[in-house]
Formats: structure tokens, sequence, C-alpha cells
């Protein structure tokens, strides 16, 4: 999807040298991760009885908004099984032979991450169904009359699938998974102390103010978070002989763009066109698409959940509707007939 390329500091995939930066900001333990309290008790109690019967653990299906943690968290469970971790992602598989190769290339009891599993295609989605019920690799040899199926023993492993759209996988799919948790957006006190264990990692100076500040600004996500204390000990490093305190914070984020609310120009044109141009709303997300020059996907996975969550957007059967925060936040004032609606 085009979305996944732009260079949007709250969202796009990061460039390689970035990339490598937050694989080393990553946790490796469930004691070292932070926030999801309730998902790492029942991750600790589910790993430490599978390791205590030698078995491999219950399939795994992460969901929740992008950058919360979910491929960091594959990686944890496979770190306290002691096991081996192989990832993939939904849109890379695209023939059978693809996952077949990857499941027959698995050893006992390791940790298979698919991210984007929702993406599955459905034929191949199916291998899966025997694969994760039974350990079992359903072949099909030959064509035409003379064809049959042989089944092929997998050794146990545990499959950790991630998604941002918990509904589009299918029942079956989902009913397979024998652990399933929502990660959910992370508070800012939460978020101060990944900031500081960043900080301390990347070896930066930073305040209690100044962490407050960019907590406050990082919409309750790690990956954000991590990525405006990059950008601000930049601007630290030209502008203030290296040091955060709470106004080179403000003053590196203002260049940003980045509002006291962690909202930037893209999440502003958002709400300010269905005010501005759809008199609030309802608006259809493919109308609301179209007036911003943005992917239906790149609203549905990136924009939405955060308006939504902090109240700023209502999502309708009739479409998209600015709240009355929405124009509190803007300064404005909503119409008569409007406020039938928030």
């Amino acid at each position: 999807m085009e979305f996944m390329d732009k260079e949007r500091i709250i969202s796009g995939l990061p460039h390689e040298e970035e990339q490598n930066i937050e694989l080393n900001l990553r946790p490796k333990r469930l004691q070292e991760y932070i926030g999801q309290s309730q998902v790492k008790q029942n991750l600790e109690i589910a790993v430490e009885a599978a390791r205590s019967r030698g078995d491999a653990l219950d399939h795994v299906l992460l969901f929740g908004p992008p950058g919360l943690g979910k491929t960091t968290l594959a990686g944890v469970i496979a770190n306290e099984l002691g096991s081996n971790f192989k990832t993939t992602s939904g849109p890379i598989v695209q023939i059978k032979g693809d996952l077949t190769a990857i499941l027959t290339n698995l050893q006992e009891n390791d940790v298979l991450f698919i991210d984007e599993i929702h993406r599955l295609l459905p034929h191949i989605e199916e291998i899966l169904y025997p694969a994760l019920e039974d350990f079992k690799l359903d072949l099909m040899i030959g064509q035409g009359p003379s064809a049959r199926s042989v089944a092929l023993s997998l050794p146990k492993f545990t499959l950790v699938g991630a998604t941002t759209r918990a509904g589009l996988i299918s029942s079956p799919l989902r009913s397979r998974f024998g652990l399933v948790h929502r990660l959910d957006y992370y508070t800012e006190q939460e978020i101060g102390v990944i900031l500081k264990r960043s900080a301390e990692i990347l070896d930066i100076q930073i305040d209690q103010d100044g962490t407050e500040e960019i907590a406050r600004r990082s919409r309750g996500t790690p990956r954000v978070a991590n990525r405006l204390l990059r950008r601000v000990r930049d601007y630290a490093q030209v502008k203030a002989n290296g040091v955060i305190n709470q106004e080179v914070a403000c003053k590196s984020l203002a260049m940003l763009a980045i509002d006291e609310i962690g909202f930037d120009e893209n999440d502003k044109k958002l709400i300010k066109t269905i005010i501005e141009k759809f008199s609030g709303g309802p608006v259809g997300v493919a109308t609301l698409a179209a007036a911003i020059s943005e992917e239906v996907d790149a609203i549905e996975d990136i924009y939405e959940p955060y308006l939504i969550q902090r109240g700023f957007l209502h999502r309708t059967p009739r479409g998209r509707v600015a709240t009355k925060l929405a124009y509190e936040h803007f300064g404005l004032s909503p119409g008569p007939g409007q406020l039938n609606l928030l």
C-alpha cells in the first residue's frame, strides 16, 4: 500500500538506518517490556507453562493500532521460550510454495511471526489450518485423476500473528489461536518510562520536563515516541548543546508541526476537511480520502484510531463526523444542525 512508504513522522516505515536504531531500542524480555500489563501477565503464565511442559506455546494473535509493539512482543515471546524467531508478512506470501517452504524449514518449538496476517490470500490461509491444529501439511502430488493428497508432519511450532485489522481475519483462522490479545495505547507515564530507557541506550541527555513534553505529544505510541526523541535530539545537538529540556522539546516539535496533543499536519488536514468542506460530517471514508488525496487504508489504519480514541472523530454508519471536541481544538463552533450529530 502506498501510505506505508510515506515518511510521516507518526506512521510510515523508517529508513534502513532508523530501522536498525529501532531494533536496538526494542526490549528483549518480558521484564523489559513496558506497558500492556494484562497482556504481559497472561503471556508470562502461558510461556512458563509451555516451558515447564517442554511443549510449544499456543498460537498467539496480537492486534491493535500500528506502533504499539506487536512485532517487538513476538520477538520477546521467542526469547522467553528460548526458540528461533522466523518472520514474514501476509503480503509477501503470494503462492502456496512460499508458505510451504517456510513451514517445512521450521524446527521444534520455533516461533513463526506473520505480520499483517489479515492480508493472507484465502488459498494461502487454508494451508495454515491443518498446520496450526494438527502440525501437518497437506500436499497435493500430481494432477488430474492420478493426484493424491499426502500429509507431511511438521515440528511443533508457535505462530504469532499480528494485525491492525482484526475484523478482517476469517473466523476459521481466528479460532485456531489459543491466545488472543489486544494492545492498547500507552499512558503518558508509560511512554515517559520508554523514553528514559531509549535516551539511556542512545546516550541522550534529557530532563524530566523534556521527557514529559515528548511523551505528551507521542500519541500513546512507543514507535512515535522514539522517533520524536531522535528528532528532538537532532535539534538539541544543533541548537542547544545536546541537552533536551522542555523548551528545546517544544521548539523542536513546533518545527515538526506536532502540536500539544500529538497532531501533525495530516491529522489537522483531515479534521479541518470534515469541518470546513463537509460541515462536520457525516462523510464517507472514500469521499474523505479523495478530498485529502490520501488512501482509504491510511485513514482507517493510521489516522482514525488515535482521533477516535481521543474523542475528535466519530465513526458512524453514515460516515465520519467531527466531534464538538474537534471544533473546540481549532477554535471553531459547530452549527445548530451539527450539534444533533455530536
